[in-house]
């Protein structure tokens, strides 16, 4: 969650070191003073300097085997001791995550050929389903049309948040993507693009409008110094409780539906 001026990542890598090898993607970074390697659940990303040759890159990550091997035990060991907070099936009566809360789950066949979704006003979630959906994949389907639904309500939510925040300082953003990112809540582009993770549904509202506001301020303030706290303050004085949430309960939310 934090400004780019990046170039994008580029194609995987692989290098070796002895009998192991490990696959990682190389992002530049126009902001980088030295290259650095990111080790999250089931992605190694090194972020070099643009002027840095491959060559060198590659090297430095050889150096480092054994201290990424270990940070890959680390995260997977974390991993192991996040819940979930996905219902094991989706099912009548299964309890969704959504804004922070669990709404119950119900389903209601259908003749339409696709599903649908519903919010409805008792605090519950209802999936028209297909007939035509097979039993051994109706959990699977309930799930994905669940995502979907989900990605469409972020794009409105975000939208009105940035619609309340974006005035104050002209913090105006050309474009808007909702994206699934395993690792990252938000991004803004050198362009003042933001980009927001889908995820940001399963929590609170208010930690997705800090997400935002965050991201907005990067327009303004492409780092994170002290000048780029203090807007985002402007915005939301008590950000830092939302910042400490979104640490303390995000691994839980990016293991999704």
């Amino acid at each position: 969650m934090s400004a780019n001026n990046d170039s994008g990542p580029e194609n995987s890598l692989l290098t070796h070191a002895g009998d192991c090898s490990l696959t990682y993607q190389l992002r530049r970074s126009e902001r980088a003073k030295k290259t650095r390697i990111i080790v999250a659940a089931g992605k190694i990303e090194v972020v070099a300097p643009i002027k840095v040759s491959e060559r060198r890159i590659r090297a430095f990550v050889e150096a480092q085997h054994d201290w990424i091997r270990d940070a890959i035990k680390r995260v997977g060991h974390r991993a192991q001791a996040v819940n979930s907070l996905a219902p094991p099936q989706y099912m009548p009566g299964a309890l969704v995550p959504y804004q922070g809360r669990r709404i119950e789950l119900a389903i209601k066949p259908t003749s339409a050929k696709s599903h649908r979704v519903q919010l409805l006003a008792q605090d519950q979630i209802l999936v028209y389903q297909p007939n035509s959906t097979l039993p051994e994949h109706g959990s699977d389907s309930i799930r994905l049309a669940l995502e979907g639904w989900m990605k469409h309500q972020a794009r409105q939510h975000a939208l009105q948040m940035i619609d309340r925040h974006s005035q104050k300082h002209q913090l105006l953003p050309r474009s808007l993507r909702i994206k699934t990112q395993k690792s990252r809540w938000g991004s803004c582009g050198p362009r003042n693009d933001i980009n927001l993770n889908w995820l940001l549904m399963l929590a609170p509202p208010v930690i997705m409008e800090y997400v935002v506001v965050h991201e907005l301020c990067h327009i303004k303030q492409k780092n994170h110094t002290r000048d780029f706290w203090a807007l985002v303050s402007e915005h939301m004085p008590d950000y830092l409780q939302h910042r400490h949430w979104l640490k303390q309960h995000g691994a839980s939310l990016m293991l999704g539906l």
